[in-house]
């Protein structure tokens, strides 16, 4: 007899697959006969039902699943980083390396005589999840190397540099284009031109314009170098969010001369730290020309800066000087100039909240020190609205928009994180998920405690760990299945879950067509699941009291085209919403004084109950 199963099972029409199982969940736990979300059912995980069977009894023994965690994530379409296995290339004279990546150069020009110049055009262009490591890069070497375009456009790079031109006679090092447009990048040098002599090194853009949530370090830069110059024309500027530090910066050097010449400009929160910066020193040069200018949030930290140096100069030229409309954030200057054999140190503009603790007043000159001025917010300005370039336009809007004929901009709703399944609940659930079993998690997925596998696991960790806010009811959904028990748990076995079609109109005007209300327009509950990055599809899910949840239809301005089916959110209540949110900052008023709207992003979800 045949049994026809392909109804409840995946497109081989098996039902023990993990999607065939997820469909059959969904039939029994929510009550209407409504369309299947479609969207939703099919981040179930790809494995076949052998393999399903498989893995299922790897995962009893975590030793014998992480020796074949390559091939386990490959197949159920998780994000690991790959396993790099030391390299055996052996490469003499001039090197030009055209396109490269996921590579592991364990001693990549080192003690090469001679002046020569050796150069990568494209290394992990465009990469998801590129991981690249050089141990020993040009060293005792005075070549000449350059990085043209350096793992741009990257999902979740990982790139390092242990040894970067180390005890080099001479030579230079120059990055033309170090990381852009990258999103949560994690990139480090930890010994970086360290013992040099007279050696030129130059980052003409790192990690520029758009960047989102870099992580960026150089552990030792220029130590105990003899003359040489170091010069970064562009750090960091634009950037959102993420956290970058210089520990031993040209420590113990002789004669150096190092420049940034745009550090952290219009950046969104940034978090800066500089540990001993130019310390023991002998006749320095140390210039900041545009530090953090027009930049938002954020802290900054000089830990030891230019301590017990002997003579030189370390200037400020304009630091954190910002116009009004920008919340300048913190910063703090602890140990400055202290000990020194007359360092001349100069600030010409100084202007944010600050701090400053155990600095040579004798030795320091401040031209023109601005307190923190207040910050020109919707908050505080009678509901006046502020351009601030971190609020895309349209991200948030009144509810009034949402009317036929409204043209209004349209944010960039992307989805811009790796593209990962669910993994079946079965496995999930035997799979340590605590910051108490953090290093179980790790050796499972082969992440170095610094390496970006290690952050991105720690960060999801704490954020699901974290207490709800106050009336919020909140869970991390390692599985499909526990966002379905999570939203009828909170909404009852009728439910509907919604997202946005597409992501047409992105980015430029759209107008609104016919509109419906969810509930009639009625104030209601929902949930909403947005991702979180990890190695398996992970959803951070809430609920969100007193909403009013809208679908639209989304056309093109000129044509008329219907182009998008979008799901907006209302949120009716923002009185426990911070008076610096984006919200109030692009709308203008404060908390508790207007409703809130944004729509629904790809990925993202709202669930309600059903009409």
């Amino acid at each position: 007899m045949q049994v026809v199963v392909a109804r409840n099972g995946d497109k081989s029409g098996n039902p023990f697959t993990p999607k065939g199982y997820l469909i059959r969940y969904w039939s029994k736990h929510v009550s209407n006969d409504l369309p299947k979300p479609w969207f939703l059912l099919n981040k179930a995980s790809p494995l076949s039902a052998a393999q399903y069977a498989t893995y299922s009894k790897l995962v009893t023994d975590q030793n014998a699943l992480t020796t074949q965690l390559q091939s386990f994530c490959s197949s159920a379409n998780l994000m690991c980083a790959p396993d790099l296995s030391p390299s055996l290339e052996k490469h003499t004279g001039d090197i030009h390396f055209a396109s490269y990546g996921d590579k592991n150069f364990t001693n990549y020009g080192t003690k090469e005589s001679g002046v020569g110049f050796n150069s990568f055009k494209n290394y992990s262009d465009e990469g998801n999840f590129p991981v690249n490591s050089f141990r020993r890069y040009s060293r005792d070497s005075p070549h000449d190397n350059q990085f043209d375009n350096y793992a741009p456009d990257g999902n979740v790079p990982d790139q390092s540099f242990n040894s970067y031109s180390k005890n080099t006679p001479g030579g230079s090092g120059q990055f033309n284009n170090y990381d852009p447009n990258s999103n949560v990048a994690n990139m480090g040098f930890n010994s970086y031109a360290d013992n040099g002599a007279g050696s030129v090194q130059k980052f003409t853009n790192y990690a520029p314009s758009g960047s989102n949530i870099p992580n960026m370090h150089f552990t030792s830069y220029s130590d105990h170098g003899t003359g040489g110059e170091e010069e970064f024309k562009s750090y960091s500027d634009d950037a959102n969010g993420g956290v970058q530090s210089f520990k031993n910066y040209g420590k113990d050097g002789n004669g150096p001369n190092g420049k940034f010449i745009e550090y952290g400009n219009k950046a969104n929160d940034p978090q800066n730290n500089f540990n001993n910066y130019g310390v023991e020193g002998n006749g320095i040069s140390e210039t900041f020309t545009n530090y953090r200018d027009q930049s938002t949030l954020g802290d900054d930290k000089f830990t030891v800066y230019v301590k017990d140096a002997n003579g030189g100069e370390a200037n400020f030229t304009n630091y954190g000087q910002s116009t009004d409309e920008f919340d300048n954030g913190t910063d703090e200057f602890t140990t400055y100039g202290e000990g020194g054999n007359d360092p001349h140190i100069n600030f010409k503009t100084y202007g944010v909240n600050n701090n400053f603790k155990g600095y040579v007043k004798d030795t320091a000159t401040f031209s023109n020190y601005r307190k923190k001025t207040p910050q020109v917010s919707a908050s505080l300005t009678g509901g006046k609205k502020v351009n601030n370039r971190w609020v895309e336009p349209g991200k948030f809007f009144r509810e009034k928009m949402l009317k036929s004929g409204t043209i209004m901009p349209m944010p960039d709703i992307k989805d811009k994180m790796p593209k990962r399944s669910f993994l079946p609940r079965v496995i999930a659930a035997k799979l340590p998920f605590s910051t108490s079993k953090i290093d179980e998690l790790k050796k499972i997925f082969h992440a170095a405690n610094d390496s970006q596998v290690a952050k991105i696991i720690g960060d999801a960790l704490s954020e699901c760990e974290r207490a709800p806010s106050a009336g919020e009811t909140k869970r991390c959904a390692k599985s499909a299945e526990d966002m379905i028990d999570f939203a009828t748990s909170v909404l009852g076995r009728n439910v509907v879950v919604r997202t946005t079609e597409n992501t047409k109109g992105s980015n430029g005007n759209i107008m609104i067509g016919a509109v419906k209300g969810i509930n009639g327009g009625k104030v209601t509950k929902s949930v909403s699941c947005h991702q979180t990055l990890f190695p398996y599809l992970l959803y951070y899910c809430h609920s969100v009291p007193k909403v009013r949840v809208y679908e639209a239809d989304i056309l093109d301005p000129n044509s008329k085209a219907n182009i998008n089916h979008g799901v907006a959110i209302c949120h009716v209540d923002t009185s426990l919403w911070g008076p610096k949110h984006g919200a109030f900052i692009a709308l203008g008023s404060g908390p508790g004084k207007i409703e809130v709207c944004h729509w629904i992003f790809e990925n993202d979800m709202t669930w309600a109950t059903a009409d």
